[in-house]
């Protein structure tokens, strides 16, 4: 069960190509729904806070997580305040998450990853290829 519960529609998902999403999550980008602070509410566990500066903007984001497993929870910007962001993968069932239902918006894709391209150039398995 996440440990957060978000009520109505988000205002838009994000899709951050940044160096330092790609170094947050480990992979080629971030995917973050984006919603009112008010719509978000905390279940009660234990939170940790890393506070992040940009080397680009000198702005803060203040990343949280479990402090429990360490799960990306989100995060909150200097740059937009009242805003709320929550990690697409992090919800218990996230395929409400559409782009027919949702504004999606892709951003600093100066840095995205060629590789992270479902083109016909790369193999694309559904299942795990040695199933």
């Amino acid at each position: 069960m996440a440990p957060f519960k978000a009520t109505g529609e988000p205002q838009r998902v994000t899709v951050g190509h940044c160096l330092w999403c790609q170094r947050r999550t480990g992979t080629a980008f971030g995917v973050e729904a984006v919603f009112d602070q008010a719509q978000v509410e905390s279940l009660g566990e234990a939170v940790a806070r890393y506070r992040h500066v940009s080397d680009e903007s000198g702005r803060w984001l203040d990343i949280e997580f479990c402090g429990r497993c360490g799960s990306n929870l989100g995060f909150t910007l200097e740059a937009v305040p009242g805003i709320r962001t929550l990690p697409a993968g992090a919800f218990d069932d996230p395929r409400w998450i559409t782009t027919e239902c949702h504004q999606f918006r892709h951003v600093y894709t100066r840095s995205r990853r060629d590789w992270s391209d479902l083109s016909s150039t790369v193999e694309v398995h559904e299942q795990h290829f040695r199933r």
